[in-house]
């Protein structure tokens, strides 16, 4: 069923990759950005915050089906303030959309919200979470499992784990790496590299995104991962030798971060069945 989506943080590092996948799905676009417009005329666009979205954004394009929540500031710095500062800017926002009527409401969530933990994650692992930004995204969570239903809307947690690719607009280590190396740095200093996360591409994230906002089935905590684990040492020694760069990273120079997971990777039983179900409709 195509659908009209509503997705916020449309500019940001995560927006325009989703935004052609489900433009690919045949799904009509609401952006909304505080940044200037992409461009793309597929896609009806307003420059605006989460806080200045009401009804009369909807009056070109009628009320969407579903709305898609990527914006979130300073993901990658995860003790900034802004985490704890605009938690209740995403709760009201996401609220007053269900209270308009928007019955699927699909929010980005992130494997820090989990804490320190060691091996598969699912929907029913705790959440213990031990930096601002995990305890930000796992209150709006619990507080929206809370307030949607009393609202008549269904939330889609999707719960990232760690993405590679698009490094020109990201700001991870491999973003970083590139940047050293451009500028003619030798080495970079860097923990261990021996913990082990659940790395996913940014193609293939999108291509999941999608496919969970494209259906209102499955709902709740949906993992969108690989579903396996690798050490960061693996990630960026393949990075540096694919990509042909000088750099070369000094592994154990910085101490590890307390809070990260030994082995850590998602559970991917609920994103295949949606991608399942997907395809079989697709092959009818």
């Amino acid at each position: 069923m195509k659908k009209t989506i509503l997705i916020t943080g449309a500019s940001g590092y995560l927006g325009p990759h989703v935004i052609d996948a489900l433009l690919a799905l045949g799904h009509e676009i609401i952006a909304v950005d505080i940044a200037p417009a992409p461009g793309d005329k597929r896609v009806h666009y307003f420059q605006r915050s989460i806080d200045d979205i009401d009804q009369s954004v909807f009056c070109a394009t009628g009320l969407p089906d579903a709305c898609l929540h990527l914006a979130w500031r300073n993901g990658f710095t995860h003790n900034a303030k802004s985490h704890m500062e605009e938690l209740s800017s995403h709760y009201a926002f996401l609220t007053r959309m269900a209270s308009f009527g928007i019955k699927q409401i699909s929010v980005i969530g992130s494997v820090h919200e989990v804490g320190y933990f060691e091996g598969e994650v699912d929907e029913n692992t705790p959440a213990n979470p031990r930096s601002l930004y995990g305890i930000a995204k796992n209150a709006l969570r619990a507080s929206l499992e809370i307030s949607l239903p009393e609202l008549g809307a269904q939330l889609q947690w999707l719960r990232l784990f760690y993405i590679i690719g698009d490094y020109a607009r990201g700001q991870s280590v491999f973003s970083q790496i590139l940047l050293k190396d451009k500028e003619g740095q030798a080495t970079l200093p860097f923990t261990s590299g021996m913990n082990k996360f659940d790395f996913i591409t940014m193609d293939e994230l999108s291509a999941q995104i999608g496919a969970v906002v494209s259906q209102n089935t499955v709902d709740g905590i949906i993992h969108c991962c690989s579903g396996k684990a690798t050490t960061i040492r693996e990630k960026i020694d393949e990075f540096i030798a694919t990509n042909d760069l000088k750099i070369r990273p000094q592994y154990g120079v910085l101490p590890d971060r307390a809070y990260d997971s030994p082995a850590i990777w998602g559970s991917r039983k609920k994103i295949e069945a949606i991608l399942n179900s997907a395809s079989r409709e697709e092959s009818h």
